[in-house]
């Protein structure tokens, strides 16, 4: 992963096997900086790479986290220089086909077996209270003040 991933483009990433990323890479699930509910599937997946504590934390301010403190905190595996990246994703894919691929394709699906049932059960909960969200007052404020340069003043509406 190089640069940015926010939001949907974080969730997608973070349901990555195993995650690379540059230096320079950043993380961020901001859906609640603009009035709505993290309903792509971020309220999955964080829980389960950092725990209910810190996925709270994050998904609840939108802060963004480095990719340093991205690794350091368990939601990717590895941060290598920019330069390095291709090469070390390379080394890992070729680590992989080198391996059992009856093994490793069934190991991953065990492991994704309690995932899926996770997102099935709370994707249904998350996108419907992301779609309540949207119709807010608060959404609409966190719009209007892109729109006009200015910080949102949300009331809870």
């Amino acid at each position: 992963m190089r640069g940015p991933a926010i939001g949907l483009g974080c969730t997608i990433a973070l349901f990555c096997d195993v995650i690379f990323a540059s230096e320079t890479a950043r993380f961020a699930d901001p859906h609640v900086k603009v009035g709505v509910v993290a309903g792509d599937g971020g309220a999955v997946i964080w829980p389960q790479l950092v725990g209910y504590a810190r996925a709270k934390e994050y998904l609840m301010t939108g802060d963004p986290l480095t990719a340093n403190e991205a690794e350091r905190i368990g939601l990717i595996n590895h941060v290598v220089p920019d330069a390095d990246l291709d090469a070390r994703v390379q080394a890992f894919a070729k680590k992989l086909a080198s391996g059992a691929p009856q093994a490793i394709k069934y190991t991953k699906v065990s492991v994704n077996l309690a995932l899926k049932a996770l997102a099935h059960t709370i994707l249904d909960a998350s996108m419907a209270y992301e779609m309540l969200t949207f119709a807010t007052k608060d959404h609409r404020e966190a719009v209007a003040s892109f729109l006009e340069k200015r910080k949102p003043n949300f009331t809870g509406h």
